[in-house]
């Protein structure tokens, strides 16, 4: 069928913590995006003295794609063999460890480090109950990466149950092939509690945001304080030619975001053995992750070395000078520094109101002036907000989507893989003409390197076509010639296609 296969989901419950519901929310879920996906539960005797166990599987490859066929899902997990685990108490979290679900190149541990105690540990004499402290090293030792925080005060603060905020965790973390907004649908479409269970749901997936950077599938890997010479320690023990660039794109990203930020660039680095795939991803990658937008724009307005390098052009040293930035941003720039959901209604009204690409907002800034500086000074201050914003929520997901195609392209042919990793040179600039590279890049996508990936092209066809298509979007970012590019390599391609 192919190279995919399911993504594993472990959840570890107690009894009358809506284990259950939590699962039916996955399921449906995953179902609302086309996605095959089974389920199945090991119910508990009562809250603390039999393990409330479920386990999903979730392909990631929709059924509409599949031609018919069905992937084969496993009805119990596997040791070993567990993407995703989570417990909504620390002993049951121990208790998925000592069983060896939890290892630590595979597997994403969220636990709660909340304690119900067993009848054993109370009915000691003394202090029984079970070290806390051990429990957490555990995780730490036997988990590739882990999310802890505690989920009974997270759901009480919210006016919640747990289930909903081990839902939000769930999400946050990026690992199942699912969208936020698909889970959220799931909380409204169950229609009970919806209010209660979305703002667990949001505690969780906050608390998910705050350990993990990006939220993104494979998770990143995290310090307590992760410094600049940590991160360059790692790009060290890279294979050339790859260590500079990585190097360089750590420094690019520390200064972009922060220390984290770059420690999940490493992370997402991690799948590519052969050392020229590695430095070409690694190359684009760090460009991918310092987008451009509104507060990447001010950052650059307002620096210090900008100045100076406009000083020296116009021969203004100790004189008086003026700059004013012509500005026009549209609907959409002035929305990504908003919450998702708030900047996707936006949109979404703007639009069918026709006003996207339209409307636009023209703005004259003096940044020689303190009026002028100080808005972009704040703009630029919103950088440790960027996580929380729409832009940033959206370039995640389109990198890790690009990220999963390279890696999937890397399984039939390294020069496939190459060709599929520099079609991210299309997508680069700011406003309008980030929206037609991403739009060349979707083009090509759907119509190349998806058929490719699923055997509807040859693999040898594949990779002129993705390169001749691509050097006609970059001569022509408008899209006119990489329209007739796809119409002339689609009817060569289909002739072998034909004759098979």
């Amino acid at each position: 069928m192919s190279d995919a296969r399911p993504v594993t989901l472990l959840i570890a419950a107690l009894g009358g913590e809506g284990g259950g519901v939590l699962t039916d929310w996955i399921v449906s879920a995953a179902e609302s995006t086309g996605l095959p996906v089974q389920s199945t539960s090991i119910p508990g005797v009562a809250q603390r003295t039999g393990a409330t166990t479920y386990y999903v599987e979730i392909f990631p490859t929709p059924l509409a794609q599949l031609g018919g066929k069905r992937p084969v899902l496993a009805l119990a997990p596997g040791v070993g063999d567990v993407d995703l685990v989570v417990a909504s108490e620390l002993l049951e979290a121990g208790r998925a460890i000592a069983n060896g679900f939890v290892t630590a190149d595979r597997t994403l541990l969220i636990a709660s480090t909340s304690r119900v105690y067993l009848t054993v540990e109370k009915m000691q004499m003394s202090d029984g109950r079970y070290d806390g402290e051990r429990l957490l090293k555990a995780a730490g030792q036997n988990a590739k990466e882990h999310i802890l925080f505690d989920m009974e005060a997270a759901a009480r603060q919210a006016g919640a149950i747990v289930n909903a905020v081990m839902l939000g965790a769930i999400a946050g973390s990026g690992r199942l092939p699912l969208p936020v907004e698909a889970f959220e649908a799931a909380i409204k479409h169950d229609g009970k509690a919806v209010e209660a269970n979305l703002r667990g749901f949001r505690a969780g997936l906050a608390a998910a945001h705050e350990q993990l950077p990006a939220t993104l599938p494979r998770g990143a890997r995290r310090t307590a304080k992760p410094t600049l010479a940590a991160l360059e320690a790692e790009a060290s023990a890279l294979p050339e030619p790859a260590r500079a660039i990585v190097a360089e794109g750590i420094r690019r990203l520390v200064a972009y975001q922060n220390a984290g930020y770059a420690w999940l660039y490493l992370d997402r680095l991690k799948p590519f053995a052969d050392p020229k795939l590695l430095a070409e991803t690694a190359r684009h990658l760090a460009v991918r992750m310092s987008f451009e937008d509104v507060i990447r724009v001010a950052e650059a307005k307002i620096a210090p070395e900008r100045f100076r390098r406009i000083e020296g052009e116009i021969g203004a040293k100790d004189q008086p000078y003026v700059i004013t930035e012509f500005l026009k941003p549209g609907i959409e720039e002035l929305c990504q520094v908003l919450p998702p959901r708030l900047a996707r209604a936006i949109v979404s009204y703007s639009d069918k109101r026709g006003w996207l690409g339209k409307v636009y907002f023209g703005m004259e800034l003096k940044t020689t002036s303190i009026l002028g500086y100080l808005r972009f000074w704040t703009l630029a201050k919103l950088k440790r907000f960027r996580p929380k914003s729409w832009r940033y929520a959206e370039e995640q997901a389109a990198i890790e989507a690009w990220l999963r195609r390279v890696i999937a392209a890397a399984k039939l042919s390294g020069d496939l893989a190459l060709e599929v990793a520099e079609c991210a040179r299309l997508i680069k600039g700011y406003g309008d003409t980030w929206k037609r590279g991403s739009s060349n890049y979707a083009l090509i996508e759907a119509r190349l390197i998806a058929p490719v990936l699923e055997g509807r092209i040859s693999v040898r066809a594949g990779i002129d076509a993705i390169a001749s298509a691509r050097t006609a979007a970059l001569v022509d970012p408008e899209g006119e010639s990489l329209a007739k590019a796809l119409v002339a390599i689609e009817s060569q391609v289909s002739l072998p296609l034909a004759a098979e």
